[in-house]
């Protein structure tokens, strides 16, 4: 029997939308046209010219066949055609793909083919490494070069057309179009593999409204916020605020170099009152010397996730001026999905104290429906005592649609009604979750995603070596780094350290290339099996 409040009241055009983070630049654009939405080096674009420029990207697109299901793909650093790509490919019905700069060509290939990219706009900084890409893919994407005018380094012209002239000839009245659907997908995300190749996260146009939405209420943010970049926008569509700083009609900071002396200087002269970063960018702001620091204005609301910050360091945040959130995510959950939300109580107790806390994973965001800690095989949820390990899982509409052209790994991966983190924690009494171990073995270094499985394929693939385990080493500057342990082969204990980092240079991305390399037998189990806790043990202790 059906609800009488379901009777002759069905959705249409006036009672329904589909959600779009595209509909928040259209309402910002109206409403304060010559608010400044974009800094840029000596370039200031108001939110009229910001608008227009995402729309003659798309109106460009869109003349040269660009359309639903299509993939665009973007190879750049944090500066203004990321932003756009980020609006302007989406008003074309297509998918963003933000691809990592600092992937091998042999990655950046395979993502490109993968994703079947239609379009490959390549930052003039990372040009050789798309280049060499191009060269061994299958895909034959039309090439849009960037000349970024805060950029002077090496690199040369690859495509068919500089990104100006390209969309200098889109309308900036294009008449863009809602998404048929908001299941339908806006953005590919590329994890890192486990056994090689990266697994394609498909967000989609719900999920990307909503955290985006979770981003402004998580961060407090009021109204014009200014907003540095220094974490990403590759990196899950910056934490998807690419998208947020628009709701509250902000200005985005953009930061091509990542130095100490440039972020207080984008700080200071830009007045910004949030920024998002890995452990480095903290370690960055502490350690910065007495000529490269400025006098800043405000208190600078500071969000961070990978590994947890030493209390040294947040204590020296705080002194400096930043106060620290620690949030928790993955590429699967559009980025950070989980926050330690603080209680006023807390200030009060010793620095340590607060630091253990602040460590902490915590609780869900307001637009998460489901945070758990369950036994991966019965699916019971682990007692709240804080010390039962189980893993932690997420549920609602910030999940990723899935994985691309990999339905077991999705399958998988929402087993139960959930989806598998592959986190291992605990639940605390008062249910804030804290993180104890990756049950994937994933390293985090610098905010990059590191399989260790990864680096041990390659290592494994030296005929000089036995066996090879590379585990997480805890750094206060990258939050962790990779160590390699090491058994050779019987007569080749000639083998050194700098000739395994040579040769892993060859085969992986540089960030991924273990730090320290140590030659010792490897302890095992009674079946053969690498004891990792106590290799993660003894690199604790070098």
């Amino acid at each position: 029997m059906s609800s009488p409040y379901d009777q002759d009241l069905g959705k249409n055009a006036a009672n329904h939308q589909p959600l779009t983070p595209l509909t928040y630049l259209e309402r910002s654009a109206v409403t304060y046209p010559d608010h400044p939405a974009v800094i840029h080096g000596q370039r200031t674009y108001s939110y009229a010219e910001y608008y227009a420029r995402c729309r003659r990207l798309g109106s460009a697109l869109n003349s040269r066949g660009i359309g639903k299901g299509d993939t665009v793909a973007i190879v750049a650093s944090n500066i203004p055609p990321m932003l756009e790509a980020h609006f302007g490919v989406a008003m074309t019905k297509a998918v963003v793909n933000t691809v990592n700069y600092r992937l091998s060509s042999k990655e950046i290939a395979f993502i490109l083919d993968h994703g079947e990219a239609k379009v490959l706009l390549v930052d003039k900084e990372f040009s050789e490494v798309c280049a060499a890409a191009l060269e061994i893919c299958d895909a034959k994407p039309l090439v849009i070069d960037i000349d970024d005018p805060e950029y002077d380094g090496p690199g040369a012209r690859i495509g068919e057309i500089e990104y100006e002239d390209f969309i200098k000839d889109g309308d900036p009245e294009f008449a863009w179009e809602m998404p048929d659907d908001e299941w339908d997908a806006i953005s590919l995300n590329y994890t890192s593999g486990t056994t090689g190749n990266p697994k394609g996260v498909v967000y989609h146009h719900r999920g990307a409204y909503l955290l985006a939405m979770g981003n402004v209420v998580t961060a407090s943010m009021q109204r014009h916020p200014r907003y540095l970049w220094t974490l990403p926008m590759f990196h899950c569509n910056g934490w998807c605020f690419t998208w947020s700083i628009a709701i509250q009609t902000g200005t985005h900071v953009c930061l091509r170099r990542i130095a100490s002396k440039d972020i207080y200087e984008g700080l200071a002269e830009s007045d910004v009152t949030h920024m998002c970063g890995a452990p480095i960018i903290m370690s960055l702001l502490v350690n910065a010397g007495d000529d490269e620091r400025r006098e800043l204005s405000n208190k600078v609301e500071f969000f961070t996730a990978a590994a947890p910050p030493p209390a040294a360091v947040l204590a020296k945040m705080e002194t400096a001026g930043f106060e620290v959130t620690h949030l928790y995510g993955l590429t699967e959950t559009y980025g950070p999905a989980t926050v330690n939300a603080w209680h006023d109580e807390w200030n009060d107790l010793p620095t340590d104290e607060r630091a253990h806390i602040k460590a902490r994973q915590g609780v869900r965001y307001a637009v998460l429906e489901g945070l758990s800690v369950r036994d991966p095989e019965t699916m019971e949820e682990v007692p709240r005592d804080g010390e039962t390990m189980g893993e932690v899982m997420f549920q609602g509409n910030v999940v990723m649609k899935g994985y691309l052209k990999n339905p077991k790994a999705t399958q998988d991966a929402f087993a139960g009604g959930w989806f598998h983190s592959g986190d291992l924690g605990v639940w605390h009494p008062d249910n804030y979750i804290q993180l104890k171990d990756r049950s994937k073995d994933i390293i985090i270094s610098g905010g990059e995603n590191i399989s260790s499985i990864e680096v041990e394929d390659v290592l494994y693939a030296h005929p000089d070596i036995a066996a090879c385990a590379v585990v997480a080493k805890s750094d206060e500057k990258w939050g962790e780094t990779p160590v390699a342990f090491i058994e050779t082969q019987p007569g080749k204990e000639a083998l050194t350290g700098d000739d395994l980092k040579a040769y892993c240079r060859e085969h992986l991305a540089g960030y991924k290339v273990p730090k320290l390399i140590i030659f010792a037998p490897l302890p095992k189990t009674s079946t053969g099996k690498i004891q990792k806790f106590k290799l993660r043990e003894k690199a604790e202790e070098l």
